[in-house]
């Protein structure tokens, strides 16, 4: 059985912004390509095929993971370390994604290597359209492509 190709990896524990995310990047990316997980320690079981994931290809990388801070059971500065410190992910483009505004909080994103921070905005369609902009971006248009 073939694997199924993931290039943009979700990492959000909020069932609505999950959905939005899925809508507004169906355009960018098609049916399929994007995975959702709710909690920074199963993301990095997922990323490193560990626990649940050890059958998956460590080949089959995102090309693309949008990170929030806010996460259960491991919080995304971790994950963010985590994924930095390692060769085998440093250099996924990794996105934070997150209603944090405080200063440290991006500082530390930033310092650790996130690619970029956005702060959710709250309406709707403001949201689709931050995450239109990031895909098309980092799908489309990021210098060197991400084939």
């Amino acid at each position: 059985m073939e694997e199924q190709r993931v290039d943009i990896l979700l990492v959000d524990d909020s069932q609505d912004a999950a959905e939005l995310t899925q809508l507004a990047l169906r355009e960018s990316c098609g049916e399929g390509c994007l995975k959702v997980i709710r909690n920074g320690a199963t993301a990095l079981d997922f990323i490193f095929c560990e626990g649940d994931y050890r059958e998956r290809s460590k080949d089959n990388q995102p090309k693309l993971i949008l990170l929030d801070i806010k996460l259960p059971k491991l919080d995304g500065i971790n994950v963010l370390r985590r994924l930095k410190g390692e060769a085998m992910t440093r250099t996924i483009p990794v996105v934070m994604l997150s209603s944090s505004r405080q200063d440290t909080d991006i500082r530390t994103c930033m310092e650790l290597g996130a690619n970029s921070y956005i702060v959710k905005p709250f309406a709707s369609r403001e949201f689709d359209a931050t995450i239109r902009e990031i895909g098309m971006y980092w799908m489309h248009f990021h210098v060197g492509g991400l084939e």
